[in-house]
């Protein structure tokens, strides 16, 4: 049954990433206006909301029983182990400045562990799927990340939450990265980030609180690529967490990045 449910909504994913996607892409570079969500900096889009339309409207019409998060709707409040995490356009204020970096990005979890992942970046139409235990691909190739053999220093992507801001303890560790690293990327779009990790043009990630709808995409693809996810202490990162913490790269650069962290948290 769970495998049976999990290729369906694989198949429904595709075709809403792809439509969400490329509605998306119609509108880029036209955009009249936009709102603050927050005080955070994070904003929304009328293209925000019409292309989360389009993905919603796919799952409820053949799961209309499975418990949906999105990132503009909310949360459909119904009880299902199954779970949906919608972000219809990671990476808003790219879009909105014109800067062609943003994705769309579906998870489903399977009692609070991911399952299946898609995320489609328009602008390059490039399509990520990862399910559990099958591995990811891109545009139907199978990719694997491998380790940088020339590596010296780390490139490097630092996400953080919106509310984290400027808290001491996150732009401590912001700088250690910064100042003993080859790169440190900040993209404001996570999902970009973790497929770019799959696929091996980075050498890792560093995570500081940032829970959401894009985070569980990304983790899959890379842990489907052969990375690893792990928390500060090195343990591995399973489940949901409301305030995660955590590491990915590949499994032979497990002791640099923990290193890296740990000293920039002492």
């Amino acid at each position: 049954m769970e495998e049976k449910v999990i290729q369906t909504a694989k198949e429904i994913s595709i075709v809403a990433v792809l439509e969400a996607g490329r509605f998306i892409r119609g509108r880029f570079d036209n955009l009249d206006s936009y709102e603050e969500k927050d005080d955070y900096g994070d904003i929304v889009t009328e293209v925000d909301h019409l292309a989360e339309q389009i993905i919603l409207n796919k799952i409820k019409h053949i799961f209309p029983s499975h418990q949906i998060r999105s990132e503009e709707a909310g949360d459909n409040q119904l009880q299902s182990d199954w779970l949906w995490l919608v972000d219809p356009l990671d990476g808003t204020n790219n879009f909105a400045i014109g800067f062609p970096a943003f994705s769309c990005s579906v998870t489903l979890m399977h009692r609070n562990e991911p399952v299946l992942a898609a995320i489609y970046e328009p602008m390059v139409d490039r399509l990520f799927v990862s399910s559990l235990n099958a591995g990811t691909i891109c545009n139907l190739k199978p990719i694997v990340m491998e380790k940088n053999r020339n590596f010296k220093k780390a490139t490097v992507a630092w996400i953080q939450g919106h509310k984290v801001q400027n808290e001491a303890r996150a732009v401590k560790l912001r700088q250690h990265i910064d100042l003993n690293t080859k790169r440190m990327m900040r993209l404001w779009a996570p999902t970009l980030q973790w497929c770019m990790l799959a696929k091996g043009d980075l050498d890792g990630i560093i995570l500081y609180n940032s829970e959401g709808e894009d985070l569980y995409s990304g983790m899959l693809m890379v842990k489907e690529a052969g990375g690893l996810v792990i928390d500060y202490e090195g343990r591995p990162f399973t489940g949901m967490s409301s305030e995660p913490y955590m590491i990915a790269c590949h499994p032979d650069r497990k002791d640099y990045f923990l290193n890296l962290v740990q000293e920039g948290l002492n």
